[in-house]
Parts: structure tokens; C-alpha cells; sequence
């Protein structure tokens, strides 16, 4: 992780010299870029403030690092926990959820399995499984189920594997070794017609995914501000969730707050 966040650094640092005025720089976890969504609202957002939106999808905890060294103007992440502690130290101004989906677990079939528990119980038999293993919120999350049931992922024998990479490497990998892996349901459904991967298990609370937007502090950049103020509105909430794939809604956003 260490090295990909210095390739990161040298390269968004390289653009920040020659970064216009005009120009917003968003750090994202790969699942929004993987799913789609971003494509999908951001032209709105660029035409409506005459703007650039440079985009950079990595994990969240990458993602985090960048922002404690303000190379990033806007964070949009999933890690409820870390982004809370992230603005708590000082490194962000403000932070707001915005949006959320599921995580589900999918592979070469779907089991019979009734909750998380067994779900997991079925992998640790010696069901060849794909962790994303690269501090992302989704490898997050997947470690804290583990735990939170009991499990020790450290201890588990050759049918656990770290792909290290994004969300969409990680599925294209689970699908060709015709094993399971944990992912968002905006990352599977907007791939799901190149996989060989179906739903294994779904629908539960314990599962959900949400996302926040943070604004970086200590940057002068009145397009964050902005992006900030737009990401929150009813007609920007209505755009999100107006994207759909196969007929399914990937995203739902927060109303009221």
C-alpha cells in the first residue's frame, strides 16, 4: 500500500503544479468508480459550475492518507468509523453521509445459507474466497465480520487470498478462479454481465454500505465548498438515485438530514 500511495502522491502532486483554477480534485473508493456513478452525475456537476473534475479512485484507507496530505479536495469514501476519526483530528472540515447500498457476498453459486454466520462457516470449510486485502472500506468491513463472528482471518489455510486491488479487479479474479469474494452491489451489478459470479448471500442490516462526503481542510478551493453543497441537494440525490443496472437501483440516498 505504501508504494502505491507514493506512485499516488508523485503523480497527483505532479498535477496539483499545473492544477487550473477552475479544477476540483475527488478522492474516491473505487466502488462509485467501478459501479459507474460517478460518470454518471459528475458531467452535471462540471457543466452546471463551468468546472474540471479530476478523479482518483483508490480504497478508502489510501484514500484517507491522501487527504491528511491535502492532496485531495473532496473526499468520498466508506468507512463511517475512520471518516468521523479523520475529521475529528482536523484533517477534514465537515463530513456528511450522503448515500448507501449493500455489501453482499457473491461466487459460482448461490448457497442455501439463512444469515451471516453461516455464510461465513460455509467459506471457512475451504471455499476458495478473493479479499480485497488493501485497507479499503470493503476489505474493512469484510475483516469486521470476520471478527465480529468470531473468526480469525489470520489463521485461515489456503483458500483464503489478498488480491491487494480494487473492487472490480478483485471480482474479475473471484470469477476466473470460479470462487467467492465480498463486494458492494453497485461494483457486481455494473460488471455483472462480464462475470461468471452470481448472488451467493444478500439482505442483511449487518451488510449495509454507507457513503460520506468529507471536505478536506486547510484548502483554499471554493469548488469544494460547492461540490459539498451540490452532492446534498434533493435534484443531486434525485440524479443518484435514477442510476440503475438491470433493472436494480445501486445507490439510495439520505433524505431530511
Amino acid at each position: 500500500m505504501k508504494r502505491i500511495l507514493l506512485s499516488l502522491l508523485l503523480l497527483i502532486s505532479f498535477t496539483a503544479c499545473n492544477k487550473d483554477q477552475n479544477e476540483i480534485t475527488i478522492v474516491t473508493t473505487t466502488s462509485l468508480d467501478n459501479s459507474g456513478l460517478l460518470a454518471y452525475i459528475i458531467p452535471t456537476f462540471e457543466k452546471e459550475y463551468d468546472c474540471k473534475v479530476k478523479i482518483v479512485a483508490i480504497g478508502t484507507g489510501a484514500a484517507l492518507e491522501l487527504g491528511k496530505l491535502k492532496q485531495a479536495d473532496i473526499l468520498l469514501v466508506h468507512d463511517k468509523v475512520r471518516e468521523i476519526k479523520f475529521v475529528d483530528e482536523g484533517y477534514g472540515d465537515k463530513r456528511k453521509q450522503i448515500m448507501f447500498n449493500d455489501f453482499i457476498f457473491v461466487g459460482p453459486e448461490k448457497t442455501e445459507v439463512s444469515n451471516v454466520f453461516e455464510m461465513l462457516t460455509f467459506l471457512n470449510t475451504g471455499k476458495e474466497f478473493y479479499s480485497r486485502g488493501d485497507n479499503s472500506g470493503t476489505h474493512s468491513r469484510e475483516m469486521g465480520i470476520w471478527v465480529d463472528y468470531g473468526f480469525d482471518p489470520s489463521s485461515f489455510g489456503n483458500w483464503y487470498n489478498e488480491t491487494g486491488q480494487s473492487m472490480g479487479a478483485t471480482l474479475n479474479m473471484a470469477s476466473e478462479k470460479g470462487a467467492y469474494t465480498f463486494t458492494d452491489r453497485g461494483t457486481y451489478l455494473s460488471m455483472k454481465e462480464n462475470l461468471n459470479l452470481v448472488i451467493a448471500y444478500e439482505n442483511t442490516p449487518k451488510l449495509m454500505n454507507e457513503y460520506g462526503v468529507i471536505v478536506v481542510s486547510d484548502l483554499d478551493n471554493p469548488l469544494s465548498e460547492l461540490f459539498y453543497d451540490w452532492i446534498t441537494l434533493d435534484t443531486t440525490k434525485d440524479l443518484i438515485d435514477s442510476y440503475i443496472k438491470y433493472g436494480e437501483q445501486l445507490f439510495y440516498t439520505y433524505r431530511g438530514e
